[in-house]
């Protein structure tokens, strides 16, 4: 192979134009493994997160159905059942607008590719501008 300074401009550009595809390609690649590797942990985060969930909600009710037999004995059955209700509605309403303000904080952009892409977009419009 002759050495890059003894060969005509032309294949010089179009082996640029080449590698720089590659390159591309190479990134965008990159970009789906990063993505699909968040993707498959957000999954198995999110199938945790719906057991326990489950699990919760049936060891909740039944403390509060505990709940509000133990407070019959001293007020009515309904009157029992509604201030624990009021309770429960009011806790379940401070963790649901927490839990909403957390989902809309995070970030599920691929960081490490996104800065690689910029990087890459750079050195090619560096490599495209005419030599004088």
């Amino acid at each position: 192979m002759t050495e890059k300074k003894d060969r005509p401009l032309g294949d010089l550009f179009s082996e640029l134009i080449q590698e720089t595809r590659t390159l591309f390609k190479k990134e965008v690649e990159l970009m789906r493994v990063e993505l699909s590797e968040k993707v498959e942990g957000l999954k198995k985060d999110l199938i945790a997160v719906g057991i326990a969930a489950v699990l919760l909600y049936a060891g909740l009710l039944t403390f509060i159905a505990a709940m509000v037999f133990g407070l019959a004995v001293f007020i009515p059955l309904w009157l029992s059942a509604l201030l624990i209700s009021i309770v429960f509605i009011g806790i379940g309403g401070a963790l649901l607008v927490k839990a909403k303000k957390d989902v809309s904080q995070m970030k599920l952009t691929p960081e490490k590719s996104k800065e690689t892409f910029k990087e890459t977009a750079q050195w090619a419009k560096a490599q495209m501008k005419p030599v004088k």
